[in-house]
């Protein structure tokens, strides 16, 4: 298999597994979900960049050991 079509089949394989795990709170707990999103619409943005530059780096964190 080229490089190229093994890249985009990762690309696809980590698509597929954002999805199912951004679902699966909203699916198992709908009013739960409901009240976590209240509250982060309530964070100020320097909040939300903190916690998205912790998850991106996380995540780089993953990778770089793979």
């Amino acid at each position: 298999m080229s490089e190229a079509l093994h890249w985009m089949d990762s690309f696809w394989l980590a698509l597929a597994l954002f999805f199912i795990l951004e679902g699966v709170l909203p699916f198992a707990s709908p009013s739960r979900w409901r009240r976590w999103f209240h509250q982060v619409m309530g964070m100020r943005d320097g909040q939300i960049r903190f916690f998205g530059l912790v998850s991106i780096l996380l995540g780089l964190s993953i990778l770089l050991l793979q």
